[in-house]
């Protein structure tokens, strides 16, 4: 269905594309807008003061209006399709009723429907309606058949469950006619109510010379998909439904869809489904060739007011020693959030949420109206939470991009020089995009990458290169990307804290590979920097105090000019330095014998969760003592360093002016970090 955007909680949306470009390269915005642009300039908001760049904004096209987005999934084989093929005698497939209310579309052309209702099925032949009020079971795989006999049409639904057979045969003395307009697959023709919420497998049409028959692919694809048997005929998945999902054949013998891709031949079609958008550009700029990397936004100015719409220069070469990696793959996956206010209390407003709750947008922690996980998103799409004055609702306090940039302003003030780069960026290139640099550091909170970045960080440390991991639950879940998309297939140790996927379903429909975490491939967390998530919560943080090993020669200059054992008890975030979630050691877990516990941080109040991935031998009362952040530093057999802050809070209590013992701290590292090369801010 086609909605239009409510701005009742912003009167200005919008996102660019692409979000990261290099120097040199042009960047257009599109905007839905309910009140009167009056200017667009391009901001850079890294600096200790946003800098207004000199850089020419181009208008595109007509003044930006409210805008509108098609909402929900089907499946649909085009008028042109049919009408090439031979005479159309019947349609069969395969469907798995999830979720629905009101009225729904199951299959619909000119010539027939089949919908559900509140009320049951209802069938109709033309403009005569032939059956209503038959229920249809959900959760269960049917096949139904429609076709000509030779008396006239019939009607045919049969169940997959051994323990719930169901079966309806109905034959009508009606002539039977071939569709003339396009068929869809859970949507009406003209997509006056929701779409269907339900999974498709195994569709196939009956012609005079045979049958066409679809075996849906396990990867995603944004291409028609093409009929075997009797004719070559298109079908096309419309506004980006899950693939990759379990059919009838499914067995449970295997969960991998490279093994048993028959297994995994359905789509999974969704009434809030979001494709990437495609609203028209309003605005264009072209950065210059020498511009410098950076976070930057188009500042969209209004009659009441102004909104950010941030995008990114990234290096495409070194020009200093240390490399900012901007997490933008935990910044889209938490991207308009919905944060539901029956399972989560708010400590705060924001806009940019009730502008996610008014039109229905999602990020991938959220669930669709069938309660199935959201698992992939564009980053074409207004990411209204994604802003330089962002709180998080559930800490009352800045979260993501609000406290990097904090921490980018930090090291601007304090003469930190730095090239910067994204997610997106060094998954596009690899291990090249870390060329010449000394060292990585990376955001407060880089939950989620690819295998293509975690790979690309691991091999720059073991030929070198060290990582400031400046964060906590970092380096966490797997993502994976195409083009604007990226996909994140929850597992079931996620206990509770956002949907859970089936373990069936961990598959990434991208790449098919296990999604889930990155521990569980044996890559990320303890793996690479020693450290996981420990704790979570939202109430007032904690500060560190320092351990034994801080005090070792090869630690102690990390403390020089530390004047106390405590340090990081203020902060924008939760008011301390550890806090928010945090990451401790385990051995157990892969924690490299070799990594020292230079500070640690406990006292932690009961709301505070435990990781409930965390299995301890000793029980409760190990699991207590464990109530921990654990900052960490372990030096590489490749003369690099792999630093962990382990919180995500650490960024946050970093000074805004004069100094602090975590800024002394962060700035030691970064210094001794950049020490041996030449680093000159250009």
């Amino acid at each position: 269905m086609k909605k239009s955007v409510i701005h009742d909680a912003m009167a200005v949306a919008g996102y660019t594309a692409p979000w990261h470009v290099t120097a040199g390269s042009a960047i257009e915005l599109h905007l839905s807008a309910a009140a009167a642009v009056r200017g667009v300039c391009l901001m850079r908001i890294d600096k200790q003061e946003p800098q207004l760049m000199d850089w020419p904004v181009q208008r595109l096209g007509n003044a930006p209006a409210c805008e509108s987005f098609e909402l929900g999934s089907f499946l649909r084989i085009g008028a042109a399709e049919l009408a090439r093929a031979d005479r159309v005698e019947g349609v069969s497939f395969e469907v798995f009723l999830t979720r629905n209310h009101g009225d729904r579309s199951i299959v619909e052309t000119d010539s027939f429907a089949l919908t559900l209702t509140d009320d049951g099925m209802r069938f109709r032949l033309g403009d005569r309606l032939l059956l209503s009020g038959q229920s249809l079971p959900t959760c269960h795989w049917l096949r139904i058949e429609i076709g000509s006999t030779s008396s006239g049409v019939a009607l045919d639904i049969t169940g997959h469950d051994l323990l719930a057979p169901f079966a309806l045969h109905r034959e009508f003395d009606e002539p039977w006619k071939a569709p003339d307009r396009e068929l869809l697959f859970g949507a009406s023709l003209e997509h006056d109510f929701a779409t269907l919420n339900a999974r498709f497998a195994a569709v196939a049409l009956r012609l005079s010379s045979g049958n066409a028959f679809w075996t849906f692919p396990t990867r995603l694809t944004d291409a028609p998909m093409v009929s075997s048997g009797a004719a070559a005929l298109e079908l096309e998945a419309v506004n980006l439904p899950t693939f990759c999902v379990t059919s009838s054949r499914w067995n449970g013998t295997s969960f991998d869809p490279r093994l048993v891709p028959s297994h995994y031949d359905a789509i999974h079609c969704h009434d809030d489904d979001m494709g990437p958008l495609d609203w028209p550009a309003c605005f264009r700029t072209a950065t210059p060739d020498d511009a410098a990397s950076g976070v930057y936004a188009f500042e969209v100015e209004y009659e009441s007011g102004k909104e950010q719409i941030v995008f990114f220069v990234v290096a495409a070469a070194s020009r200093n020693s240390l490399l900012f990696l901007v997490p933008t793959a935990t910044y889209l996956a938490y991207a308009d959030e919905f944060l539901p206010k029956h399972l989560y209390e708010w400590k705060s407003q924001d806009r940019g949420h009730q502008f996610a709750i008014d039109n229905n947008l999602h990020s991938l922690y959220d669930y669709h109206s069938d309660a199935s996980g959201v698992s992939i998103c564009s980053y074409r799409k207004p990411k209204a939470t994604l802003r330089p004055d962002y709180n998080y609702p559930l800490c009352g306090c800045p979260h993501n991009l609000p406290v990097d940039l904090h921490f980018l302003r930090f090291c601007h003030a304090n003469g930190i020089a730095f090239d910067l780069t994204t997610d997106h960026a060094l998954h596009e290139r690899g291990l090249e995009a870390l060329e010449g640099y000394a060292a990585v550091m990376t955001g407060s909170h880089p939950e989620y990458m690819s295998m293509e970045i975690e790979d690309a960080l691991r091999r720059f440390a073991a030929a070198g290169g060290s990582i400031a991991y400046l964060g906590g639950n970092g380096f966490a879940g797997k993502v994976a990307f195409k083009g604007d998309l990226m996909e994140l297939r929850r597992s079931s140790l996620e206990a509770g804290r956002t949907w859970d996927g089936p373990i069936a379903e961990q598959a990434l429909a991208i790449t098919n590979e296990p999604g889930g975490h990155l521990r569980a491939s044996g890559r990320g967390e303890f793996n690479l920097t020693g450290v996981a998530i420990s704790l979570m919560g939202f109430d007032r943080g904690r500060p560190f105090s320092r351990m034994p090993a801080s005090r070792e020669p090869a630690v102690a200059w990390l403390f020089e000019g530390v004047g106390d054992e405590t340090f990081g008890d203020s902060g924008i975030v939760l008011d301390a330095a550890a806090g928010y979630e945090v990451d401790a050691t385990d051995t157990h877990l892969g924690t490299h014998s070799d990594t020292m516990v230079i500070a640690r941080a406990d006292g932690f109040p009961e709301s505070f969760v435990h990781d409930a991935t965390r299995w301890y031998e000793g029980g409760e009362w190990q699991r207590q003592g464990r109530r921990c952040a654990e900052m960490t530093l372990r030096a590489l057999a490749s003369g690099g360093m792999i630093f962990s802050a382990s919180s995500v809070a650490w960024l946050g209590a970093l000074p805004a002016s004069g100094m602090n013992d975590v800024g002394r701290i962060t700035l030691n590292l970064l210094k001794r970090l950049s020490a041996a090369f030449g680093s000159s801010d250009k």
